[in-house]
């Protein structure tokens, strides 16, 4: 059955040191709709970082790269660059509210700067005919009223051309809390987040924030056009093997989380030649059978026999026939 929506409608976010490429690659076979993000890889380590910070793999597709920065020259050299390597997407982070981040005058801190944002987006669009988009916060700090939030956007939109944002449902605070408190301290306001789609009706929306399950997706999509789900998507991948008939209308059957493990092989094979260490792969495969008799023996299994020298897939059908076993017997 052909997709009826536009990827946007499910995203799994961009997280830095979880979102790599061997991540990707393995959501990938759980879903084949769902739009997939890098991490988020700054203009300068584009343009100026030693090791190729664009590499993926064709597999991934729908991928959207993520970008960090405020320079309206060096993102529009970046979109090019990435228009260039085949991603779908390039988005740029006016969500991240972490130190380093700031002080490099990109992420969150940029929600206070929106003729600025406008800006870098108008430039990307203008080197790049693939989608830019951007990913923001509800607020910043103080700045945290509904007329600051729609200022924002209709600036963005209108004088940057930007026509689709991902809205993180709670604002940021840019001093005196961790990135980890941020995701949790500040409450979530999906409300805001529905009212900006009756207010910008012409916009695509998406909603990040807190989302669980496919369940609470499916409710948010009745007031906004997409639902991006980060931390869940990673902790328990398994549930991503239902997105595609859930929320895409694929008639195709759910992945099975045995054969996508097997899938992974000739992935793995290929990865272990070129000098890539197991676990590097293998810690985003931990969650995959939560819920499933075994779990705790594959994870722990995967977990204490990946990371040492020479380690192969061998480790992985091993830590899989303990799965395996548990299900034949339960079945």
């Amino acid at each position: 059955m052909s997709q009826q929506f536009p990827s946007q409608r499910f995203s799994i976010a961009p997280m830095l040191d979880w979102t790599d490429r061997h991540c990707r690659y393995f959501h990938r076979q759980l879903t084949q709709n769902t739009l997939l993000y890098t991490e988020m890889v700054t203009t300068g380590a584009i343009i100026h970082g030693k090791g190729d910070y664009l590499a993926y793999s064709e597999e991934e597709h729908p991928v959207a790269l993520q970008l960090g920065g405020s320079d309206p020259a060096a993102l529009a050299q970046c979109a090019q660059l990435a228009q260039a390597r085949g991603y779908d997407e390039i988005n740029l982070n006016v969500g991240c509210p972490s130190d380093r981040v700031q002080n490099g005058r990109f992420g969150a801190c940029l929600m206070g700067e929106a003729a600025l944002v406008a800006d870098c987006v108008k430039a990307m669009r203008d080197a790049a005919s693939i989608p830019v988009t951007v990913k923001t916060r509800i607020g910043i700090d103080d700045q945290d009223s509904y007329e600051f939030l729609c200022d924002f956007i209709g600036t963005v939109a209108q004088q940057g051309g930007c026509d689709t944002f991902i809205i993180h449902a709670r604002k940021a605070w840019l001093s005196g809390l961790s990135p980890k408190e941020n995701r949790e301290i500040p409450p979530l306001d999906y409300p805001r987040v529905y009212q900006l789609k009756r207010d910008f009706p012409q916009l695509t929306l998406a909603l990040n924030g807190g989302v669980k399950s496919l369940a609470e997706a499916q409710t948010h999509l009745q007031h906004i056009d997409g639902v991006m789900m980060g931390r869940e998507a990673y902790q328990n991948p398994g549930l991503l093997g239902q997105v595609d008939r859930v929320l895409f209308g694929s008639e195709a059957p759910d992945a099975d989380p045995i054969a996508v493990v097997r899938a992974m092989y000739p992935y793995i094979e290929r990865e272990l030649t070129q000098g890539t260490y197991l676990g590097h792969i293998t810690r985003h495969m931990l969650g995959l059978f939560q819920g499933i008799p075994g779990a705790r023996q594959w994870r722990r299994y995967l977990s204490e026999n990946a990371h040492k020298p020479g380690a192969d897939i061998e480790v992985v059908e091993k830590a899989l026939s303990l799965v395996a076993d548990k299900i034949n017997v339960s079945a």
